[in-house]
């Protein structure tokens, strides 16, 4: 009798009547384009667990380089007006007032609303074009940023640097779902969105450097962080036309019989139920009236708020430690590099044990810490090492915030808006960042904190909804489960058929935690 068990951390174990289930081709997956790539394949060959972790291995030395690298000029891009204040930006084009926080704002609106349409784009075109494509058109954007001589131009061309990041950080957060199995994507994600953190200490490191060419061809040190910067960008996203490779069925590097292991892989995975390789509109409204998708939107926007507040402003607020403008660059470099190194701990960890939300709960515990050091009246300092906790705990769980939300929604199209949607939604919360650390709060930036440690709040009683909801859930499918199992084995395989297009509302499916 076919029957689906769970290991308690939504890990699934499925028997051969499932799997031969699962393992039917889905005409017009968007895991192949030709329609023959993957029936042509081999038979999957049997792997031993040394052989399948070279086979994986393999795989990320071919496309995690490349995504990181993307990510990280992505965010270096976006960020590296922070340490352009410090180079004269404000001077030059007198950003008195509000202006900077405008400018910044300016860069999120038009990214959080486009989003979760770059992502239905990204379905029409193949991916090892679309990516590197936005990441060339955004880099001569940024080239075109170090010369704008007023605070209206500076503006108009972060509104179309927005436009044109939108598409990357949903778009590969989508495209590894569709190489690696669920428990192994937090990793993945980790190894991607760890370059955010060491953008920030590049950026701190590449400022400084960059400060002793003020002046040359008559442009002041801020105008050549955008232009270099936006060359490297440029260069790295040539790159990646070479690099990407669309999907698993396509991949040449692989041999076939590789291939045919990864496919099949994937599709023993729950998260492939409920895949029929075509947009319908039933998919964009189980992905809006699902309750886990707006649930982790919170999640990650009370990340995301805390991520971008001390990413754009950490450089001001050494600033007020006492330090000069290159010194405050500098000083706001190994944070990062502690973040990545935390991160990557967390994501390998949370793969290993299969559990996602102790990891994220850590990571709001540690801005709890930070946020509380530099809001108090604590020395200098002190409040320098709090900003470690702030960094640390800002960027440590959002890959895990992005993995559990991948983990628990089955079926290409709900998956691919699902995952941007929760992006796009969370990053609003960088609109709200982006306002809240004033000049005239200085030096405390009382409401700035105080605004941080309330999106901390709002993380951890979200985190711990998300988890009881999740748990009542997949005990009640266990219920569903059982009374099934006592109707008969003929009336649980005519109701297997229905479940698999149910995705992950099926009974069968359990909900990672």
């Amino acid at each position: 009798m076919p029957t689906s068990t769970s290991n308690g951390e939504g890990m699934d174990t499925e028997t051969s009547v499932e799997k031969t289930e699962m393992a039917k081709p889905c005409s017009g997956s968007l895991e192949h384009l030709d329609s023959g790539r993957e029936s042509s394949l081999p038979h999957p060959p049997t792997l031993t667990a040394e052989e399948e972790r070279k086979l994986w291995q393999k795989i990320d030395l071919r496309l995690m380089p490349i995504l990181s690298l993307m990510y990280l000029v992505s965010f270096l891009d976006r960020s590296n007006i922070g340490n352009a204040r410090l180079q004269g930006l404000d001077t030059q084009l007198d950003l008195t007032g509000n202006k900077f926080n405008i400018a910044l704002t300016m860069f999120f609106i038009p990214y959080c609303i486009l989003e979760c349409p770059a992502n239905m784009v990204l379905k029409r075109f193949r991916p090892s074009r679309w990516l590197p494509g936005i990441t060339v058109v955004w880099g001569i954007i940024m080239v075109a940023m170090g010369f704008v001589k007023t605070y209206p131009q500076l503006v108009g061309v972060r509104v179309v640097l927005g436009v044109a990041e939108a598409g990357l950080f949903p778009g590969v957060a989508y495209y590894l779902t569709l190489w690696y199995p669920r428990h192994m994507l937090q990793w993945r994600v980790g190894l991607f969105f760890g370059a955010a953190s060491l953008a920030g200490a590049f950026g701190g490191v590449l400022a400084y450097g960059i400060s002793f060419m003020s002046g040359t061809g008559g442009l002041l040190g801020w105008s050549w962080i955008f232009i270099l910067e936006g060359i490297v960008t440029v260069v790295v996203g040539t790159l990646a036309f070479f690099v990407l490779v669309d999907f698993p069925a396509m991949a040449k590097f692989l041999t076939p019989e590789e291939r045919a292991f990864v496919v099949q892989r994937k599709k023993y995975d729950f998260s492939t139920l409920g895949e029929e390789g075509h947009f319908e509109t039933r998919h964009l409204l189980e992905a809006l009236t699902d309750w886990q998708v707006w649930m982790h939107c919170l999640i990650l926007m009370a990340a995301i708020t805390n991520l971008y507040g001390i990413t754009l402003f950490l450089p001001t607020i050494i600033n007020t430690f006492g330090h000069g403008p290159g010194v405050s660059s500098l000083l706001s470099t190994p944070q990062y590099v502690v973040a990545a190194i935390v991160l990557f701990i967390f994501a390998h960890w949370s793969d290993r044990l299969k559990i996602r939300f102790p990891f994220i709960i850590a990571g709001f515990v540690l801005s709890l810490i930070g946020f509380s050091i530099n809001i108090s009246s604590a020395p200098s300092g002190v409040k320098y090492f709090g900003t470690f906790f702030c960094v640390i705990g800002a960027y440590a769980p959002v890959p895990g915030i992005i993995a559990w939300l991948a983990n628990n929604l089955a079926g290409q199209e709900k998956r691919g808006i699902g995952i941007a949607l929760q992006i796009g939604v969370a990053h609003f919360g960088a609109v709200f960042a982006s306002n809240i650390y004033r000049t005239q709060d200085k030096p405390r930036f009382i409401v700035g904190h105080g605004c941080e440690l309330m999106f901390v709040a709002i993380g951890l009683i979200s985190v711990a909804v998300a988890v009881l909801v999740s748990r009542r859930e997949n005990s009640r499918r266990e219920g569903v489960m059982r009374a099934a199992l006592e109707r008969g084995e003929n009336e649980l395989h005519s109701e297997k058929v229905l479940w698999k297009k149910m995705g992950d509302r099926a009974p069968n499916f359990r909900y990672i935690l």
